[in-house]
């Protein structure tokens, strides 16, 4: 196991989750196979029963498999016989579908995030929250990309972000808008000059740490809650992601009324979002053409441009 986790980090993988549910796995075979060498069938579905046991979504039995599967691979690669869980044996799980905000929402779910009121107990809250949720938004990070950063990933002169080690284990620099760059100035000016400030995240959380995603989830549903947008329930959203996904759409719908070129500018979107693949960011047309109907003609020229037709998996993971 510990070959193969250095084997995916040695190309780029940071392999965190997957790591930890391989020592799982390894836990649980010796415990319920003991002697075990390598992945059986019966401990590949005994490990599946047991997720099942507790009630787990089909989403999260994918991702418990998921790993057992490669390792099981990865071992027959090397010379040991091992049990590869055939694909199409677990349900798929449902697919999500983006939240896409109107642009009433965002104005109210941004009006909330500015009346974030102090907290002593979270004495940097009400300076944090405004800006990091439209620097989620205005620059279409991913949560963690945001969160992440460090005070010098931030360069307030020439506001360029740099994300580090962000999905698939890429750097890269993200200019912002005049708008932001003063935004963001302003809120380190402010929040510097508080006592709680430590000088290591832009966006503190407690004892020198990171805020965590936990922090931003109940911020975040805290806000929407104020701004009157429904929350679907679990698995459904909205979720703070969806913010990357509008910013997406919203920039394709402004490049259709302004009768530009979109198929060119895709692999701008592309390289701005961190996107390994010009079908992710294709994913977000057919996404445009569903938000927005009046434009679907226009999107599906620009599709045929760029890329085949989209498959459901292509909606993950962006």
């Amino acid at each position: 196991m510990a070959a193969l986790v250095g084997q995916k980090r040695a190309v780029g993988y940071k392999y965190l989750a997957e790591a930890h549910t391989l020592a799982r796995f390894e836990i649980f075979s010796r415990t319920e196979f003991p002697g075990l060498e390598t992945v059986s069938e019966e401990s590949v579905q005994a490990w599946i029963a047991a997720a099942r046991r507790r009630g787990v979504k089909p989403s999260t039995v994918q991702s418990l498999a998921a790993p057992i599967r490669e390792l099981a691979r990865w071992l027959n690669s090397h010379g040991t016989t091992a049990y590869v869980l055939p694909a199409g044996m677990l349900p798929q799980p449902t697919r999500y579908v983006p939240y896409i905000y109107t642009d009433t929402e965002l104005a109210a779910f941004f009006t909330q995030t500015d009346r974030c009121h102090y907290c002593s107990q979270v004495p940097l809250r009400h300076l944090i929250m405004p800006v990091l949720f439209r620097t989620i938004y205005a620059c279409g990070l991913r949560c963690s990309e945001a969160r992440l950063l460090r005070v010098e990933d931030v360069e307030l002169t020439t506001g360029v972000l740099q994300i580090r080690d962000a999905k698939g284990g890429k750097d890269r620099q993200v200019p912002v808008s005049e708008a932001l760059r003063v935004r963001l100035a302003d809120y380190h000016d402010r929040a510097s000059a508080h006592p709680a400030w430590e000088g290591e995240w832009f966006f503190p959380g407690h004892s020198g740490r990171p805020l965590t995603l936990v922090n931003v989830y109940h911020n975040f549903r805290r806000f929407l809650w104020q701004a009157r947008i429904p929350h679907r329930g679990l698995g459904h959203g909205p979720r703070v992601h969806d913010l990357r996904h509008v910013f997406a759409v919203n920039n394709l719908r402004a490049w259709f009324a302004q009768g530009q070129d979109v198929a060119a500018l895709l692999p701008v979107l592309q390289t701005y979002m961190g996107h390994s693949s010009i079908a992710d960011t294709a994913y977000y047309l057919t996404l445009t053409a569903e938000s927005y109907p009046d434009i679907t003609a226009r999107v599906q020229q620009a599709i045929g441009d760029v890329v085949p037709p989209i498959t459901e998996e292509q909606g993950h993971g962006h």
